[in-house]
């Protein structure tokens, strides 16, 4: 945690930064790049080149983000009113939050953004950073590649005639020579691991959602650098691809989380009660997903 007791003449500002799980992305934010497992970057939901506001991303609890611009960039942030007496800021998975005194002007706000926002680019960007070594496995692209699927490595086979899985083995098949272009192995790769994605999650959801007695309106990927899932107040969810490389239980965590939105658009104890609700194991599998190994 990080504090800066900058003095402003509207109110003092509270820079704080905390390790929070990462969830809570809304609807807007961008589709599945090209295919990649790879660590390229990606642009911050938070940050992104100016671009119109109907653009603009949700917050977690389904509200409009505001939005500023500074130089050649469009900063979204989530606002929130409070009876504290200084300008908080608050940087994590989910993006830039901040809190203000209800009495403090937009105009004030947007400026104290403006004098902080070396701190808040380098924090973003440290989060960026953070999410994709963490999602992001090492793969040496080439015949006999190992990479974990389900929490569980799999190996890569060329030469075959058609793609084809081996669950006894393990052996993913790949219609490719075996001295393919090591980009070719992984397009082929995150495509059909983007499609187990599709598969599994969507499983996954129905039978969550049976449970929790919800009903979503439309599920579908994300490749989001800070964000593991959403839920939108319209029952729309976005789930990570990369999540397919994780246990099952990990997939089942994240799928609980977001449907429980669908009754708590919040993270309060109420919505953890619904989280534990239908998956009791919640905890042990939000701990295994912050623990998750950096490289793999």
């Amino acid at each position: 945690m990080q504090k800066s007791n900058t003095p402003r003449p509207a109110a003092a500002l509270d820079n704080r930064q905390l390790d929070l799980p990462l969830f809570g992305e809304g609807v807007g934010h961008p589709g599945l790049p090209s295919p990649s497992l790879s660590p390229t970057a990606t642009p911050s939901p938070a940050l992104s080149p100016s671009q119109p506001p109907n653009k603009v991303p949700l917050a977690p609890d389904g509200s409009r983000l505001r939005t500023v611009v500074l130089g050649a960039h469009t900063l979204h942030y989530q606002l929130k009113r409070s009876s504290r007496k200084s300008i908080g800021f608050v940087i994590d998975g989910t993006g830039l939050a901040i809190t203000a005194p209800r009495w403090v002007t937009l105009a004030d706000i947007e400026t104290a953004i403006a004098e902080k926002q070396r701190w808040i680019f380098a924090k973003l960007a440290e989060w960026q950073t953070r999410t994709e070594r963490r999602a992001l496995p090492r793969v040496q692209w080439g015949d006999g590649a190992e990479l974990p699927y389900l929490g569980k490595p799999i190996r890569l086979q060329l030469g075959a005639a058609n793609l084809a899985f081996d669950e006894t083995t393990r052996v993913l098949a790949l219609p490719l020579p075996p001295h393919a272009d090591s980009q070719q192995i992984r397009d082929r790769v995150t495509g059909w691991l983007q499609g187990e994605a599709m598969r599994v999650f969507g499983e996954r959801l129905a039978a969550y959602a049976a449970k929790l007695g919800v009903t979503f309106r439309s599920y579908a990927l994300s490749s989001a650098a800070t964000r593991w899932g959403s839920c939108s107040s319209e029952g729309r969810i976005r789930l990570n691809w990369r999540l397919i490389h994780f246990p099952l239980s990990v997939v089942d965590y994240v799928v609980a989380h977001e449907l429980a939105h669908l009754r708590e658009m919040n993270h309060s104890p109420r919505f953890w009660r619904t989280v534990e609700s239908i998956f009791p194991e919640f905890r042990e599998a939000r701990k295994a997903l912050k623990q998750c190994p950096v490289e793999m």
